[in-house]
């Protein structure tokens, strides 16, 4: 089969059109089904299976040979198809795959200032903005917390059970994944971040780090859940429209 329009005659079953436009629009035209699958897969957020794609697909097509009759009118261009698990996705021809490189997200470094709060929530969460100031013996802006809030490395948990029902911190499973941690009893203790050359090897006696949770979700005796009109007060829910 060709792309051209000498296109080859897929068989289907005889029966009326009605009012189905994928049957009108390939009149058992193959050279329209490949067009029709291309559409598909091209559309798609991630790789689509024949089994998807026969449910989109006009009855009676071959699914697979279309498939490999696109796999071969991409194989030359700047884009090919292929399989991926059970399924067809479009990807960068491997060729190519280096114009991408310079498509890449250049990070952004934390401020010392950041990498401080960020380490005090990791060790201590969950904590409140007034603990992480007592702790660091500075005021935290408000800035820093929400350039650690967009990293997506730390959430806003709950609301602490005291005067005020400050919110708390903590990490989230996206800090764990960039650090490479299984979970936040894999953080370094003392030893090791003095061996890092990150703390004094003249700590006060007294000096601890705090045993992180085991689990980082479960909310502790003194917190509280954070509700809608929490989410609202705090600008993370638009509030719902109440109607007069």
């Amino acid at each position: 089969m060709s792309e051209g329009g000498n296109a080859s005659v897929i068989p289907f079953p005889n029966e009326e059109d009605g009012d189905d436009p994928r049957a009108r629009l390939v009149r058992t035209n193959a050279h329209e089904v490949v067009r029709m699958a291309e559409a598909i897969v091209f559309a798609s957020a991630g790789p689509v299976s024949e089994k998807q794609l026969a449910a989109r697909l006009p009855d009676g097509v071959d699914v697979t040979a279309t498939m490999l009759e696109l796999q071969r009118i991409y194989a030359v261009r700047g884009v090919n198809l292929v399989r991926v698990g059970e399924g067809w996705a479009f990807r960068t021809a491997g060729d190519l795959a280096f114009l991408m490189s310079r498509d890449t997200v250049q990070q952004k470094k934390l401020s010392r200032a950041a990498l401080e709060v960020l380490a005090i929530i990791a060790y201590h969460q969950p904590v409140t903005r007034a603990e992480i100031e007592e702790i660091r013996g500075v005021e935290t802006s408000k800035g820093t917390l929400d350039t650690l809030l967009e990293t997506e490395w730390v959430r806003m948990r709950g609301r602490r059970k005291t005067p005020g029902r400050p919110v708390t911190y903590g990490t989230t499973d996206a800090f764990l994944d960039h650090f490479s941690l299984e979970e936040l009893r894999d953080l370094p203790g003392i030893e090791e971040l003095k061996g890092a050359g990150l703390l004094s090897s003249r700590m006060p006696a007294n000096f601890a780090i705090p045993l992180p949770p085991v689990d980082s979700d479960a909310l502790t005796e003194d917190e509280d859940p954070l509700t809608d009109l929490d989410l609202e007060d705090l600008g993370l829910l638009t509030p719902k429209v109440t109607e007069d």
